[in-house]
């Protein structure tokens, strides 16, 4: 008979959706509780698909979280385990360990939390008599900057062999440096699977053998965009190994580019933004999809959009209202007008012949570049040096940021100028 587990890692439950405290409280409301929605639903999973174990590789709790309310939550969740032959095996990540209720929480008998000395613990006997160890150890600080790897035994042998580890590896993006080690360290430790935590994104590091990051159940922000979930393993009687990630969180944050080139008419952009949520909505298969919307490209509606960007939201909104767990959180306007080239067509009105004015003459103007560029060597040079690196290495990098600035620049300005036209 094969040995089944669930493997998942930071939950980081009752944490605040962070750019959701928000704008609007409505989304707020129906956003409150998606960790612990996603924690019921990696219990519903574990209960459906009758496995054996389920491993959470850290950061089970968030932070200086002093809720009881959230340690009575999770109790009754694991109880539901217990009631249904599910073993809960569990290690501590950096943010549990700022976390008070979890010195107060008494868990019931089927689950096991690996205390800051590693531990084997055997979980099964496979048919053909090996056994499958889990093997783990747990943050006692908050911080652990060196690899906590030489703390784990070696493999038990003529057995199955399971890691768990809270673990930067060797660094990610956004995420703080924990018990580093390199993918080829843990691999050549004789595991047979190796349960990380820490970094929010999933990613399968090997397959033989098996490395898995399972990234987070549940985004928090638009930072931690895209559909999560959690990885369902199972050991076959021979010993064999197999993943399959399952897709658990029922809030999903995405960021949305839509490109408004052509469009001239309001009703027009209303529709193309309206056609876009709804593809969305429809791929997303999320109870609730947050979304940020980056609208780009050159329109003459470039004016009207940076002129009122909070009519714009507010037609958005209805937009998104009208599709069941839509949400826009926020709108990016990277639009402008369209090139003017030659000379300004005496047919225009002011504003737009201003518009071509500059965009013909001024800003192509090698004056106007050299100046620009002036200004900008100007205040490059009263910052630090890693500061300076963030606006371009080279010359030309820096010209064309210049360049994007000037426009953008010019767009709002010209928007300003429009103001008095009135109307939408």
């Amino acid at each position: 008979m094969a040995f089944r587990f669930v493997h998942t890692a930071d939950l980081h439950l009752d944490s605040p959706l962070r750019s959701l405290a928000l704008r609007n409280g409505e989304l707020a409301e129906h956003v409150r509780g998606a960790t612990r929605a996603a924690l019921t639903a990696i219990v519903d999973l574990c209960i459906a698909e009758a496995v054996d174990a389920l491993l959470i590789a850290g950061d089970l709790y968030d932070g200086s979280q002093t809720s009881m309310n959230t340690a009575l939550f999770l109790m009754s969740e694991m109880r539901r385990l217990e009631v249904a032959g599910v073993r809960v095996f569990v290690i501590r990540g950096n943010h549990d360990n700022q976390s008070a209720i979890r010195r107060e929480l008494t868990f019931p008998d089927n689950v096991h939390v690996f205390s800051n000395r590693t531990k084997s613990v055997k979980a099964a006997t496979l048919p053909d008599g090996r056994a499958v160890y889990i093997h783990g150890i747990g943050f006692d600080q908050p911080h652990a900057p060196d690899s906590l790897l030489p703390s784990f035994p070696g493999p038990q042998a003529d057995s199955i062999n399971i890691g768990m580890l809270h673990t930067s590896l060797a660094g990610a993006p956004g995420h703080d440096l924990y018990a580093p080690c390199s993918v080829a360290e843990l691999a050549a430790h004789g595991f047979d699977y190796w349960a990380l935590g820490h970094v929010h994104h999933r990613l399968v590091h090997s397959e033989a053998p098996l490395i898995v990051m399972p990234g987070m159940p549940q985004g928090r922000d638009i930072n931690e965009a895209g559909a999560k979930s959690v990885t369902l393993v199972t050991i076959e009687a021979a010993g064999e190994i197999h993943h399959a990630e399952r897709r658990i969180g029922g809030a999903v944050f995405e960021r949305a580019t839509i490109d408004l080139t052509g469009i001239t008419e309001w009703r027009e952009l209303l529709a193309r933004i309206s056609d876009d949520l709804a593809r969305r909505v429809a791929a997303a298969g999320a109870e609730q999809l947050i979304l940020r919307l980056h609208l780009t490209g050159a329109t003459p509606l470039a004016f009207r959009l940076k002129r009122d960007p909070a009519f714009l939201m507010d037609e958005v909104t209805g937009l998104a209202n009208a599709l069941p767990g839509c949400w826009v959180e926020k709108i990016e306007i990277d639009c402008h007008a369209p090139e003017m080239v030659g000379e300004a067509d005496p047919g225009l009105d002011p504003a737009a012949e201003l518009s071509a004015l500059i965009h013909s003459d001024v800003l192509a103007s090698h004056g106007f570049r050299q100046q620009a560029a002036d200004l900008m060597a100007e205040l490059l040079g009263q910052l630090p040096r890693e500061l300076r690196e963030t606006f371009g290495t080279d010359e030309a990098t820096v010209a064309a940021l210049l360049a994007d600035i000037a426009r953008d620049g010019s767009d709002e300005v010209l928007a300003h100028v429009r103001a008095g036209e009135g109307g939408h």
